[in-house]
């Protein structure tokens, strides 16, 4: 699974009966969560087919939900990999129906980035100001997700752009260079990113990562992803298809974003 992760950018982890107890116990705290008027009002987006959710699930700096510990092989690969880092409060998002549609404020190139290409980006690079500069304002270890709920494979599955990451890790390698680390969040990459992107589109596989409540998956930092579609056929709960997100962040003054694999 690590070497899937090193050479495509992502590793899809079998099902494990400690995943699924750690995913029921978070989906019945997320799924009330969810269900709350003030956090539907702050995080329901696209015209109520997305719902947001970052920093949402209450679990613990090591996952915990209550007395039901973060564990299996995804968590602990990761782990292995990249060091104990703490997880912040999980983002649970979930897609429901008749996603996508726009989101507020979004004009009509940018719906059409998020219908066709499945608003593909690279987790940390934020949009700040009014010019919408891309700029690494976070710097992530890796992506840890974990299903809470089970869907068909066409609900709104994450999508990711194999061996996109390499791409990517060189673009940034160049334009950081000879950037002093404590500068490298105030570097416009909004050029070289949007360029990259454009070439991970013209040679990299766009690949479909379904999977179910109990199972779970990484993806590499540097990796071009986003959400496909939930297509006219696609099936699932009432509560959507949801799945919770960690996004562990190396400390301030760490040059390991670059460095590490």
């Amino acid at each position: 699974m690590v070497n899937s992760l090193l050479e495509k950018g992502w590793a899809r982890f079998p099902y494990e009966q400690a995943v699924q107890d750690w995913a029921s116990a978070a989906f019945e705290v997320a799924r009330e969560l969810v269900k709350d008027p003030e956090e539907r009002q702050k995080w329901l987006y696209c015209e109520g087919t997305w719902f947001v959710g970052v920093d949402t699930l209450p679990n613990d700096p090591e996952g915990s939900i209550g007395a039901r510990a973060l564990t299996g092989a995804a968590f602990e690969a990761a782990k292995e990999m990249y060091g104990t880092l703490p997880l912040h409060r999980g983002q649970v998002s979930v897609i429901y129906p008749g996603y996508p549609r726009p989101r507020e404020g979004e004009g009509d190139g940018a719906f059409r980035y998020r219908l066709n290409r499945d608003a593909a980006h690279v987790d940390g690079l934020l949009a700040v100001g009014e010019s919408r500069q891309r700029m690494l304002k976070e710097r992530h270890a890796y992506i840890l997700g974990l299903p809470l709920t089970d869907c068909s494979a066409d609900a709104a599955p994450l999508s990711v752009w194999e061996g996109s990451h390499h791409i990517m890790r060189d673009a940034f390698e160049a334009a950081l260079a000879d950037v002093p680390e404590h500068e490298w969040d105030n570097v416009d990459l909004t050029e070289i990113y949007q360029a990259t992107r454009r070439r991970v589109f013209d040679t990299c596989k766009r690949l479909l990562l379904p999977a179910k409540s109990g199972e779970a998956y990484i993806v590499h930092r540097f990796a071009l992803h986003g959400v496909a579609p939930w297509s006219t056929e696609a099936t699932g709960p009432e509560d959507g298809r949801m799945i919770a997100y960690f996004r562990p962040e190396l400390p301030l003054g760490d040059d390991r974003w670059l460095r590490l694999p």
